[in-house]
This record gives C-alpha cells, structure tokens and sequence, in this order.
C-alpha cells in the first residue's frame, strides 16, 4: 500500500496589526533616542551650513532656514572671488607630503619598538609618549627660529618637512596594532632567510593595512584643517596660503556675505568629507583593532 505523501503548503505571513507596529516603532525609537538626539545635534549645522550656502544675500541676513529661490551660482562667486584652486592645491600638497613623510618614518619606529629586541626599546618608548604630552607652544618659537635661519619662512616646507622624522602620535598607534600581529609571522619570514626591512615591508606592513589606513587618514585631515602652523609661516607669502587660511581671510573680506562664506566652507569641508566615506571601512577597523595589547 503507498504511502501518502505530505503535500507542503506555502507558508502564509500573516499581517502585523497596525497597533504593534506602531508600538514596535515607539520602542526603537525611545532605545535609540539618546543616539537620535546626538545625530541630529552633528547634523544639524552641517543643514544649516548647506541652506544657508544656496540662499541670496538678503535672505542669508533674515530669519529665514529655507532658500527661496536657491542661488547656485553662490559656489561659482566663491571661486571668482578667492583663488580657491590656487589654495586647494597647496594644501593637498601639504596634506599628501606630510601624511606620506609620516608613514615613511614611522612605519619602521613602531615596527622597532613592536617586533624588535634591543637594549633601550622600553626608554625609546617612553620618550615617545612623553613626546605626544609635549604642548606644541614650548617648541613653536625654537622651531620658527630653525625654519627662519633656514630661510623657509613663507613656503610650505616647514610644515611637511617635521613630519618626515616621525610622529608620536603615529608611532604609538602603529606600535600597538604591530603587536596584536602573532610574532610566527615574522618568524617564519625569518627562517626563509628574510631581513628585518624584508618582514617590515612585505609581511607586516601588508597584516597593518587597516592600521596604516587609520593612521595616514588622521595625518592627512590634521594637515588639511591645520590653520595655526600654515598663517605662521606662510603668513607673509599669500602664493602659499592653505584653504583653512585662504578662508580665514575669505570670512574677513565677506564678513556679512554669510551665503559666500558658507559656499566656501562647504567646499573646504567636501573633499574631506569623501575622503572619509571612502576609506570609513578600513578607519574603523584600524582604530577598532589598535592598542588590544600592549
């Protein structure tokens, strides 16, 4: 006698009542309400910001938050009224020299201080940190005063060329992601008859992407929103201004041309705002996996 087979019917999903839905969206909005709160308190000036950059000069003067009509062409003026190219590029000389000088000097510190034994590491480390606690007032008129009998005053090379001999900062963070690498990686480099440059360029620097990546994006946004070392040494020399100077100035010439000078400041802020969403995955995983151990 055949068996009957069980005929499976097609699961049917029922209806959720309106009721709990909207209970349901009370709640998650109550758990997520302190983190609700703290958005709209970063995203509101950056609206703000926006809205007032496409508004006239009246309407920028009144009390109203909505544009009517947008004015566009509020981003074109800025460009004819400031050599704002001129400036974006200087600085993206300065943000990319620096943030490259930095990882060329301090990949090799924190891979000393992480990977290596020699006599001293734990004082070489100490001086490090006590570095990063060093006020940048006590050396700015030392410093002004090398750069001066060096005859750099008024170029950029006084702010690019510290970063070529290493940064604390980076050189700590480095360090602590070097050391949750496990140490039979380098040591079966090693054994293969590698150096330790070798190991440093080709098998840690590879397992320290995210760490790289964290570290080279914080120098690169440091260097790009830096206002104090470039009006100090390129004051005198306006060929060489960065964009957080070029602004400054932009602010006192226009200083009630609100709509002009917020269309500036959206243009300073836009290229460090895709930098940031372009390399958000691996920021967040270097600064997520940096200072597990130490």
């Amino acid at each position: 006698m055949a068996t009957a087979v069980p005929v499976s019917r097609p699961l049917v999903r029922r209806e959720v009542p309106r009721e709990i839905r909207r209970r349901r969206f009370l709640v998650a909005v109550a758990e997520h309400s302190v983190l609700i709160g703290l958005a709209i308190a970063f995203l509101a000036p950056f609206v703000f910001i926006v809205l007032t950059s496409v508004m006239t000069d009246h309407q920028s003067l009144s009390t109203n938050l909505w544009p009517q009509p947008a004015k566009f062409s509020n981003y074109s003026q800025v460009f004819k009224d400031a050599p704002l190219l001129t400036y974006a590029g200087n600085t993206f000389l300065y943000a990319t020299l620096a943030t490259v000088g930095m990882l060329i000097s301090s990949v090799p510190v924190a891979y000393a201080l992480a990977c290596m034994r020699w006599r001293g590491r734990n004082v070489v480390f100490g001086l490090v940190l006590v570095s990063m606690m060093l006020p940048p007032q006590v050396t700015v008129v030392p410093q002004y005063v090398m750069w001066s009998k060096l005859h750099l005053i008024g170029t950029i090379w006084p702010l690019v060329l510290p970063n070529w001999f290493g940064d604390a900062f980076s050189i700590f963070l480095l360090r602590q992601f070097f050391l949750t690498i496990p140490r039979d990686y380098a040591d079966a480099a090693r054994v293969d008859g590698l150096g330790e440059f070798r190991i440093m360029a080709s098998v840690m620097t590879r397992l320290a992407r995210p760490a790289l990546v964290a570290v080279a994006l914080f120098s690169f946004l440091y260097a790009w929103n830096d206002f104090f070392g470039p009006l100090l040494y390129t004051g005198e020399n306006q060929g060489h201004w960065t964009l957080s100077v070029g602004l400054a100035q932009f602010r006192h010439l226009h200083s009630v041309q609100w709509n002009l000078t917020m269309a500036a400041t959206l243009l300073f802020m836009a290229p460090v705002i895709a930098l940031f969403f372009a390399a958000q995955k691996k920021f967040v995983e270097g600064v997520n996996l940096t200072g597990v151990k130490g």
